[in-house]
């Protein structure tokens, strides 16, 4: 994978260096496959996989326009959180362009459920998010957490935090060839007594701080940083995407308005791109 620089207004935008460069857009409407991560898809068929922890990574770095060259069709796991790509971007800098950055508010509520699940997201200032998690396991259980800081608070609070599934669901899985590459190196794994990383876990609420991490990758496919108050119970990618193409289809519902986030607060600003 390599990021390159773009042009005002550009977005962000995959492209397959191994298939003739074909380009597909970082949107909520480019979603073509929910399972295990989000998929984004072209009107020829070209697909670029798990893209929401680079997309989260991108939301926290504050950038807007940016080219992700790929030689597959998956984005690289790395460790599993979304901490390594937040390095190289902080390494690699960023710079303001000469345009207005534009902020998405959201000006009614919207909600999404599925039986349990449900995620909603509300007006308010800057970005926040209460989530909770239940799983049938007892290293993990019920966990809940809110998130206030935006993009000031990302790196120390959110990105570090790794992908998880248990080690029952692994046969399975690969059976319908899925996780493949999975392995200690790119997930937390969670065994019916324990966690089999040696080094354990990087917060004590790991998993929900996780899922908060996905949900951010997965809303900054709204094309622009969102302004408002997420509650979500048990959600995913599918529900996340879900919540987006609801916000979208009504008009009434949201509005540009020329901000970025800066702590809590939203302020006027330029739009940045990679250095």
């Amino acid at each position: 994978m390599t990021l390159r620089p773009a042009p005002i207004d550009s977005g962000i935008r995959f492209r397959r260096v191994d298939l003739g460069g074909a380009e597909i857009e970082a949107r909520y409407d480019r979603v073509c496959a929910t399972t295990l991560g989000t998929t984004l898809g072209n009107i020829q068929g070209v697909r670029v996989g798990t893209i929401e922890h680079l997309m989260a990574a991108l939301w926290g770095a504050g950038i807007d326009n940016l080219l992700v060259e790929l030689n597959g069709a998956e984005v690289p796991i790395m460790d599993g959180s979304a901490e390594p790509f937040t390095f190289l971007l902080d390494c690699a800098g960023a710079v303001e362009q000469d345009a207005p950055r534009r902020a998405i508010r959201v000006m009614r509520p919207v909600a999404i459920e599925d039986g349990e699940k449900r995620v909603e997201i509300l007006p308010g200032d800057g970005f926040s998010i209460e989530f909770a998690i239940d799983f049938d396991s007892p290293l993990v259980r019920h966990q809940t957490l809110v998130f206030e800081h935006g993009p000031a608070g990302f790196r120390g609070e959110l990105s570090r935090a790794r992908t998880f599934g248990f080690l029952s669901d692994v046969a399975a899985m690969r059976a319908a060839g899925l996780a493949r590459g999975g392995s200690l190196e790119n997930a937390v794994v969670i065994g019916e007594d324990r966690v089999l990383n040696e080094d354990g876990l990087r917060y004590e609420d790991e998993f929900v701080r996780h899922k908060m991490l996905d949900l951010i990758g997965d809303l900054y496919l709204a094309g622009a940083p969102l302004a408002g108050h997420v509650i979500a119970n048990r959600a995913g990618h599918g529900l996340n995407n879900r919540l987006l193409r609801a916000l979208f289809a009504d008009p009434e519902s949201w509005c540009f308005e020329p901000a970025y986030q800066s702590g809590d607060a939203w302020r006027p600003a330029t739009v940045a791109a990679l250095a």
